[in-house]
């Protein structure tokens, strides 16, 4: 692997891109690139300059994105650590598939630069495997999400549908998921696939993933596993914080509320901005919603009010549309008597992040909005 930046080279579908090769091709840009060749020419044009920092921009699925400033030594550890776990050589063909503005596009690009990889674009797209007629040794996309945005297709869930590309898909030897929860049913039609499939777990603050778990094959597993060396612990309100030396210079305490298990392995229940104290009994959105969700025929959201009796009151924020309400004796089955929402709110539209995220916050403030009009 190579992490003198100097020494670096990209190899795009078989040509060899220099350092010198980039300030060319952005210098002419009109003439010989446009559209996605263009961001990634940009991209690896701030890659190579003398600065030893990157900016990247978080998702902001809990409030506004931000601006982090971060080591690019960092990305190429995050980078070894990847193409080590999975295995990746020089020579193998990648696919990058995702918008460059965060951190797991930048990081396809830095995983071939680190190893050698020769990489096949595709502007990001619902349909990614819709042209790819080589073999691929690995890709990376997002999975089915309840929702559909130009930024955050469904890339994973619209290429199982069709045919062509689901078997382009299978020739692949290697795919990891990630940008948000996988849909049970997506997760049931991927144990299926002949290919090695991986969730991931990781932030903008980890530069990308810091841990795995296979989604099908005989190590299919519900756990995620942390690459060897990053240590795991639990804060004082069971949040994971993170020991990542290689990829962060400072311990990171995440609001992600897990669990840990003695082999190491752990589990994401939700984020602690999600919990809701209902009645004194602690209820997730996310688990409500992982239940609701094959039943739910329309975009929706768990969220919550401020309720004199009960502290928090749960709230299902569901989008207008045909036979968009489940049967209050089917959610009454699915449902403990603390999740059971207290209302149920018909809105023009979920509120969305940049990234296609349920935006936690707005989704809030929205229910509250409604019942003040009311």
């Amino acid at each position: 692997m190579i992490f003198n930046r100097e020494e670096q080279h990209l190899m795009l579908e078989g040509s060899v891109l220099s350092k010198e090769d980039v300030k060319r091709l952005v210098a002419c840009h009109t003439e010989e690139a446009s559209g996605f060749l263009y961001e990634l020419y940009r991209f690896l044009e701030e890659w190579f300059s003398d600065s030893p920092y990157l900016t990247v921009k978080t998702s902001g699925s809990t409030g506004t994105p931000k601006l982090l400033k971060v080591r690019k030594e960092q990305m190429m550890q995050s980078a070894r650590l990847t193409c080590e776990f999975l295995g990746l050589r020089q020579g193998d063909s990648v696919l990058l598939c995702m918008p460059l503005q965060y951190i797991a596009g930048k990081m396809v690009v830095v995983r071939a630069l680190v190893a050698g990889l020769n990489l096949v674009i595709r502007t990001p797209s619902g349909h990614p495997m819709a042209d790819v007629d080589i073999p691929l040794r690995f890709a990376a996309m997002v999975p089915l999400q309840v929702y559909n945005t130009a930024m955050v297709p469904l890339q994973v869930y619209n290429t199982l549908q069709v045919s062509a590309e689901k078997e382009r898909l299978c020739r692949t030897d290697i795919l990891i998921i990630g940008g948000g929860a996988i849909d049970a049913g997506l997760e049931a039609e991927i144990r299926q696939l002949p290919v090695k499939v991986y969730s991931t777990y990781g932030m903008t603050e980890t530069l990308s993933h810091i841990a795995l778990r296979r989604l099908n094959g005989p190590d299919a597993s519900m756990l995620y596993r942390p690459f060897p060396s990053v240590r795991l612990s639990l804060s004082s309100e069971h949040t994971l914080v993170i020991d990542a030396p290689l990829v962060c210079d400072t311990t990171l305490v995440t609001n992600d509320v897990a669990e840990i298990y003695p082999d190491g392995s752990f589990s994401i229940l939700g984020r602690k901005d999600n919990t809701i104290n209902t009645g004194g009994i602690k209820v997730q959105a996310e688990q409500i919603e992982e239940i609701l969700r094959p039943w739910m025929r329309v975009p929706f959201a768990i969220t919550s009010v401020p309720d004199a009796r009960l502290g928090e009151a749960v709230v299902l924020l569901v989008e207008k549309g045909a036979d968009a309400e489940l049967p209050e004796t089917k959610m009454k089955e699915l449902l403990s008597k603390y999740q059971l929402p207290k209302m149920i709110l018909s809105v023009g539209a979920i509120p969305l992040t940049e990234t296609g995220k349920i935006n936690r916050a707005a989704c809030r403030q929205l229910a509250l909005t409604y019942r003040t009009d009311r």
